[in-house]
């Protein structure tokens, strides 16, 4: 076969553009994604500090309105009341949102003072606005264009949630799947990877070594083995929604009864110090990573999950700053190991499993919730964490996180809607 100049041009065309593309996001997510594990590894090591401390300093718990006055005030003084974090971030790659340049500092400071203090936050949700701040002031500095500056949001958040949480896969393909349910950014697959890895390497070089919960013993897969993980599915599906709407819920009886900011937060602080003391632990405080080892272990109590879910709310709802998805993990984990033990069914596997389904549940993200499960749990289950994490996936409805996420597809026809998540 004969190849015609046109068709010989078009190839030589074509191979070039792929070089020049590969070549290009090479250097840059190379270059976002170290500093974004700098970043990342710095921000990681601060909320380390500032939980060691609390831990040994009880006492931080009563400078929670101090803290919250904080927090309110920085907002305001940078004028960034109207941010939206994660939601923001998220639109700047879906519209033509764009990610100020205050975000990062400030979801930086916030979210310490945040741990410092004990609000059931997460960090990693907070990476992904550190992350998407950084990649949007990096995009401006080398001035790229606007869809180019979408991929290197994407990057930033990519290399800030690897180097704070160790999962440098699952990190790659997040920002990809989170968008838009239903349609890929596989033009941001190759740079978010490199970044990825990029900043998971800085972290590592640091000392940190991520997160990693190996399961023991897993048991074979049968029939009634795989039943139970569709039921737990199922339950972990009820349970990603009710956690929705109460956090979307909590954030917007807070705005009703109060509108001042200041007022908000301070009677938020006065319900957590209470909540905190009468329940008579600090398991609930910060991001509760103690909650998932027990869980792994089977010792998670009863009402372990619920009460997650409620000193999530109640920090999250009011304007403390953090991240949605270690608590969401700790939910997941402590209702899995319950409902294992309850019917007898290795609670380890359950929460391993409960913690993916939940992810799913809640994110919308049913690839990376069975990549993140494999990075932090081992392949050994991998069949049970694809059942459980499918049927709460299918089951959890257009529920979500971020109202900023889209749904091109339906979750359970071949359908276009082209829809946002429910926020209540």
């Amino acid at each position: 076969m004969i190849l015609s100049d046109k068709q010989v041009s078009e190839i030589r065309a074509g191979l070039l553009g792929n070089v020049r593309y590969f070549v290009k996001w090479l250097f840059i997510s190379l270059a976002v994604g170290a500093v974004g594990g700098a970043a990342g590894t710095v921000f990681s090591l601060g909320v380390e500090w500032v939980t060691d401390f609390r831990g040994e300093n009880g006492w931080t718990l009563f400078l929670m309105p101090l803290a919250g006055a904080a927090i309110v005030w920085l907002y305001q003084t940078f004028h960034e009341e109207g941010n939206r974090g994660t939601n923001m971030v998220i639109e700047s790659i879906s519209s033509n949102e764009t990610v100020t340049p205050a975000t990062g500092p400030l979801i930086f400071v916030s979210t310490i003072l945040t741990h410092l203090v004990g609000g059931s936050t997460g960090r990693e949700g907070a990476a992904l606005q550190l992350g998407g701040s950084i990649g949007n002031v990096f995009a401006g500095i080398i001035r790229l264009d606007e869809k180019d500056k979408k991929v290197a949001v994407m990057c930033g958040m990519s290399a800030v949630f690897s180097a704070l949480f160790g999962t440098p896969a699952a990190a790659g393909i997040f920002p990809l799947e989170v968008v838009s349910i239903g349609v890929m950014y596989y033009a941001a697959l190759v740079p978010c990877i490199f970044a990825s890895y990029t900043g998971v390497g800085i972290a590592r070089l640091a000392g940190l070594p991520g997160e990693n919960f190996p399961i023991p013993d897993v048991p074979p897969v049968t029939l009634g083995s795989a039943a139970f993980m569709v039921f737990l599915g199922i339950l972990c599906a009820g349970v990603s929604v009710v956690f929705c709407i109460l956090l979307h819920t909590s954030e917007k009886t807070y705005r009703r009864c109060f509108p001042n900011p200041y007022i908000r937060i301070l009677a938020a602080s006065a319900i957590f110090i209470c909540l905190t003391l009468l329940a008579g632990t600090r398991a609930y405080c910060g991001g509760s990573i103690p909650l998932i080892e027990e869980s792994v272990k089977g010792e998670a109590v009863g009402e372990a999950f619920l009460l997650k879910m409620l000193f999530t709310a109640v920090t999250l709802g009011a304007g403390f700053k953090g991240g949605e998805i270690v608590p969401t993990l700790c939910v997941g984990a402590a209702f899995g190991s319950v409902v294992g033990n309850i019917f007898g069914f290795s609670p380890a596997l359950c929460a391993a499993g409960g913690m993916a389904a939940l992810f799913a549940g809640v994110t919308n993200c049913p690839v990376t919730s069975l990549i993140l499960a494999l990075e932090l749990f081992g392949y050994e289950g991998m069949e049970y964490y694809s059942i459980v994490i499918a049927v709460s996936f299918a089951l959890s409805g257009y529920y979500g996180l971020y109202g900023s996420q889209k749904f091109v597809y339906s979750k359970i026809r071949t359908e276009f809607i082209n829809r946002k998540s429910n926020e209540s």
